[in-house]
């Protein structure tokens, strides 16, 4: 082997073993279990994404529970806990009033628009200063989204806007706010506590996510009657939370490896909810006895009259809210003059 050979082979491996070390190892907890479809296995998948294209940063993918439980991720990321977290902020509606308004919107934009209004309006730049102006030290990417939600699993048939006072359900975000105007007591549960609260009657009736989601979870054993459309969520998107001082050291390179996989994981999510869930709905009902209810329209009134209430109100108590919600509102304004005209009429029936 000549000198120059010995060199070039020094030279490469010094050049191996630097980039080994330059690399960044994140934890990342998700909320959601790994073996959770749809839901859990987007985690995942991002994971599996970011590893492949990056040689700068390494991402290790953590169960709910086995670094924080699913509701204490954002404080963990704000500071330092752990590294980063895949995740809703529809989960820190408690915390933040505008919180849900980038997760879930009730009545509001559908996975196109609401797309639209994160990556090419205001959306993102709001997001990122709710959680600034509220104290958080985290860095907040689009990371997932699917289409609308079943609205909930009932242990007995609700024949009016009536029938639902009195019970207890679990519910997330605005959509919860809503259910309590018209005299549900709700609670936030992580998806593994439900069915639990379910069968030793703490709660009454649940939503939670897809057919396919709630089925895994086996919801039907217990509640029979699944509401439909889910206009508590036309559309739900999910964040990676890094934590700021993590992202801020990453070059720019490296920041772009983490956007583009969290991209090409909203492609993947939303595919994995519109391939997979009909012939869960099927099965729920063929097989496990379930009873598919759609909301009539004087409900739907109902419901969405009460959402109004909701959102009024918080854009009076919150600042953020009141900019957030007048901005999506604007956008939504515009948007309509393309999706009232370029999309055919979906039927209802």
């Amino acid at each position: 082997m000549t000198i120059r050979t010995i060199a070039a082979a020094v030279a490469a491996t010094f050049a191996v073993t630097g980039a080994v070390q330059a690399q960044e190892a994140f934890q990342m907890t998700s909320a959601f279990g790994k073996n959770l479809p749809i839901l859990g296995t987007a985690g995942v998948a991002f994971v599996e994404k970011i590893n492949a294209i990056s040689d700068s940063v390494e991402f290790e993918h953590f169960d709910p529970g086995a670094l924080v439980p699913t509701l204490e991720a954002l404080d963990a990321v704000s500071n330092g806990s752990v590294d980063a977290a895949y995740t809703t902020a529809g989960y820190w509606q408690g915390k933040m009033k505008a919180a849900s308004l980038f997760a879930a919107v009730p009545f509001g934009p559908e996975p196109g628009e609401m797309l639209a209004w994160m990556l090419y309006d205001d959306g993102m730049k709001l997001y990122q200063k709710m959680y600034d102006e509220n104290g958080y030290n985290v860095h907040v990417v689009l990371c997932g989204t699917y289409a609308p939600e079943t609205s909930g699993w009932f242990k007995k048939e609700i024949n009016s806007v009536d029938d639902l006072k009195g019970l207890n359900m679990r519910f997330f975000g605005l959509g919860a706010e809503v259910m309590q105007k018209l005299g549900v007591s709700t609670s936030l549960l992580a998806g593994g506590d439900i069915f639990p609260a379910l069968e030793r009657g703490a709660i009454d009736a649940t939503e939670f996510s897809m057919p396919l989601v709630d089925a895994n979870l086996g919801f039907y054993n217990i509640a029979k009657f699944n509401y439909f459309p889910g206009w508590h969520q036309p559309a739900t998107t999910f964040e990676l939370l890094i934590n700021k001082d993590r992202w801020e050291d990453l070059d720019e390179t490296s920041q772009k490896q983490i956007e583009i996989a969290c991209l090409a994981n909203v492609t993947d999510n939303f595919a994995e909810g519109e391939a997979k869930n009909f012939p869960a709905m099927v099965e729920n009902v063929e097989k496990h006895g379930v009873t598919i209810k759609h909301w009539s329209e004087e409900q739907l009134a109902a419901f969405e009259g009460a959402w109004n209430e909701v959102a009024a109100q918080l854009a009076s108590e919150d600042a953020i809210f009141n900019e957030a919600w007048t901005d999506l509102q604007e956008f939504r304004k515009g948007y309509k003059t393309w999706g009232d005209n370029i999309y055919l009429p979906r039927p209802r029936n």
